[in-house]
This record gives structure tokens, C-alpha cells and sequence, in this order.
């Protein structure tokens, strides 16, 4: 089998989790001896101009282009990861001229939300589902910006008009049930949505132990929830209670400072490097996952299970469908930091009831989230899809 790998990578300066996901779907199946063929671009040099904003709405050039490698390739099917901003739904119309079937990976929730994260004032909101985008331009949710907002915003309506959806794609797939409902109420036709989840290409061994401590690994921005942990953690009367926060993003600043008045309780350590992740994952008692946004699907977790970490997160979208509670993990209530910090004491307590966690977890990752799990899974889809079967 032969398969095209469509993708609009995000800016190179941050690489995305769409970006890894995508490189490691791509190198699964080329592992298992599925020929790929890839055709991207990024949003480097993208900018505010008329044309950018046509762009992002239709690219001629991302159409031209793809239908040359169609044409060149002959493909069994296309596989999309990202059209934002500089393929387009265009590319959905070269593979249906080339009479090529399209897979569409649902990563985010851009399609009907301009913001990608059904997220608006720090809470979850639906305000746009299954109805026109023009709210996200009265709410400026792209970039906090009217203007940013507008040429998204038509894209989308335009493409939810003219049934591009519905008729240029043949198969969908949503990371979590949570996401694919969220989609069908949307517009999507329930029959050509699938569920598959991400997956861990090399998952490290399963910890010794009960590990130490708490960790975060994430963007340091509102939606992940950083302003409920910092003042949970200060609610935490646990004299062994501690907290490792790894990444970087707009709230660095304001981490660095409430860590700094921590008295050593919080230990900020920056961007780090995917091992140094994985292992601090693997020497923590557990893994927070605070988001105030539903999470399409947050690799920590995942990462975590594999390392036979369990996982504290919010009992909200993807999360809770990911972490059973009080089987791999906890779940409290998103956005209340007095919950959040009466779970963290619990856990810190309770070392030998979360290295029990830890190892259910591990069990739940290689019957679920495994490399060979994977693909299977999608060489399932492509499958169906050639052969015209529903999901």
C-alpha cells in the first residue's frame, strides 16, 4: 500500500504535538514496509496580508501542488494530519479529482472552533457547534483578535456551506470518543467517524518503585491549567510534598515567581528534551494534568502510563475518558484549586496505592496505546476506505 501524508506543520521555532504525532505515524508505517509519500508546508513565513488570509481560505497552490504528486505517486490514499494555514481544505479537492480517498485526522477542533480549543474566557465553551463561526470573530478567540479571527472564521463557514466535509473526506478520525461526539454534533456524519489514539513509537520501561513528588510536563499557558496548580500546590499542607514543573510558554514568568516564594516546594526546570521528560516521568510519584480546556488527546498521559506513572487530571473532556479514576489515576474537578489540592495531598499520602496505579496503568498502555495497537488500527481505515466500508 501506498499512502500520501498530507501535513501544514506549525511554525519551526515550536515544533507541536500535531507535528510528532504525525512523524510518528509516518515512520510506523514506512517500519512496516507501507511505501509513504509526504507533501507539507509550514506557517514560518506566514503573515497578515490579503493573501495569507485567501490562503488560509483556499490555496491554489497547495491544490497545484498536490495534484502533481498524485498524479506522480498514484497513491492508495491520502492521509491528512493539518490543512492550517497554508494547504487548505484545497487538498481535499486534488485527491477527490485524482479519485484518491481522503483520512482526516482530527488533532484539534479547528474545524468549528477558531481558537482550535472550545476554550473562551478559561472555560470550556461550545458556543459554535453546529452553528455559523461568526461568534469566535465577535469573541476575537484567534489570537485574541477580531482581525486574526475573521479569515478563519471564513474558512470555516464557507467549507461547512459548501459540504466540504461532508463531501471531500472520506473517513475521519477522532483521538478519543469524547472528541468524536463533539464532531457528530458538529456536522460530521457519525458513519465515517473512527476512533484511534495516539500512541508511543519507543515507550520507555516501566518504572522500579513508587517514585517522588509531582510533576507537570506541558506549555506554561492558561489553558493548561497552571494557575489552578500553582495555588492548589499552596494549599497542600504535606510536609513531602513536591512539585516539578517542566516547559516553557507565556506564564513562565509567573511560575518562576510563585516557585521562587515556594520555599523549594516547586522546582521549575525549563524546556527539556524529550528523554529527560520520560525519565523525570519515570522518578515522580505521579503526573498532573490540570488543563482547564476538554484536551483532544494529552500525550502525558499516555507517556505517563507507559512509564508506569498514574496520572492526576482534571475531570474534563479526553481526560476523563483517558484516566480511570482511582485506577490509574485520580480525576478532580477542573478549575477548583481546593479540590485539586485535597487530590495532590491524597497522592502524595498515598505511595503505595499510586505505584498500584502506576502498574494498571502500564497494563492499560500496551493494550492500548502501543505501537503495533496503532497500526493496526490504521491499516484497518485505509482498508475501509479503499473498499468504500463505513467505520
Amino acid at each position: 500500500m501506498k499512502v500520501l501524508v498530507i501535513h501544514n506543520r506549525y511554525r519551526s521555532s515550536a515544533p507541536s504535538g500535531e507535528d510528532a504525532v504525525c512523524d510518528a505515524e509516518a515512520d510506523l508505517l514506512a517500519r512496516n514496509g507501507v511505501e509513504v509519500v509526504r507533501y507539507e508546508r509550514t506557517n514560518d513565513d506566514i503573515g497578515s496580508s490579503l493573501a495569507a488570509a485567501i490562503e488560509t481560505v483556499w490555496s491554489r497552490r497547495a491544490r497545484r501542488e498536490i495534484a502533481a504528486v498524485l498524479r506522480r505517486e498514484r497513491p492508495d490514499v491520502a492521509h491528512v494530519h493539518n490543512i492550517w494555514y497554508r494547504i487548505s481544505p484545497a487538498a481535499y479537492a486534488a485527491c477527490r479529482d485524482a479519485g484518491v480517498p481522503v483520512v482526516q485526522t482530527l488533532h484539534n477542533f479547528r474545524m468549528f472552533c477558531a481558537n482550535a480549543l472550545l476554550l473562551r474566557d478559561g472555560c470550556p465553551c461550545e458556543d459554535c457547534i453546529g452553528k455559523a463561526p461568526w461568534r469566535g470573530v465577535r469573541h476575537g478567540c484567534f489570537r485574541g483578535s477580531r482581525l486574526a479571527t475573521l479569515p478563519v472564521a471564513a474558512a470555516e463557514w464557507l467549507h461547512a456551506a459548501r459540504g466540504t466535509w461532508q463531501r471531500d473526506v472520506t473517513r475521519f478520525i477522532a483521538l478519543s470518543r469524547f472528541a468524536r461526539e463533539r464532531f457528530i454534533a458538529a456536522g460530521l456524519p457519525r458513519e465515517r467517524v473512527s476512533v484511534k489514539p495516539n500512541f508511543l513509537a519507543a515507550p520507555p520501561p516501566a518504572k522500579q518503585g513508587t517514585g517522588a513528588g509531582a510533576l507537570f510536563v506541558g506549555r506554561l499557558t492558561p489553558e493548561k491549567g497552571l494557575a489552578v496548580l500553582l495555588e492548589a500546590a499552596a494549599l497542600v499542607g504535606h510536609r513531602d510534598f513536591r512539585l516539578e514543573i517542566v516547559g516553557d510558554g507565556s506564564m513562565r514568568g509567573a511560575v518562576e515567581r510563585e516557585a521562587a516564594q515556594s520555599g523549594g516546594r516547586i522546582l521549575v526546570s525549563g524546556a527539556r528534551k524529550r528523554a529527560y521528560c520520560l525519565e523525570a516521568m519515570r522518578r515522580a510519584l505521579f503526573v498532573v494534568v490540570p488543563s482547564v480546556c476538554y484536551e483532544n488527546f494529552p500525550l502525558a498521559i499516555i507517556e505517563a502510563f507507559a512509564c508506569g506513572t498514574p496520572v492526576l487530571a482534571s475531570r474534563l473532556g479526553a481526560m476523563a475518558e483517558l484516566v480511570e479514576d482511582g485506577r490509574t489515576g485520580r480525576l478532580f474537578t477542573p478549575g477548583d484549586p481546593a479540590d485539586l489540592a485535597a487530590a495532590l495531598e491524597w497522592m502524595t499520602d498515598h505511595p503505595a496505592q499510586c505505584a498500584e496505579m502506576g502498574r494498571a496503568a502500564r497494563a492499560v498502555f500496551e493494550e492500548r496505546y502501543s505501537a503495533s495497537m496503532n497500526f493496526e488500527s490504521l491499516m484497518t481505515i485505509y482498508r475501509q476506505v479503499c473498499a468504500g466500508a463505513p467505520a
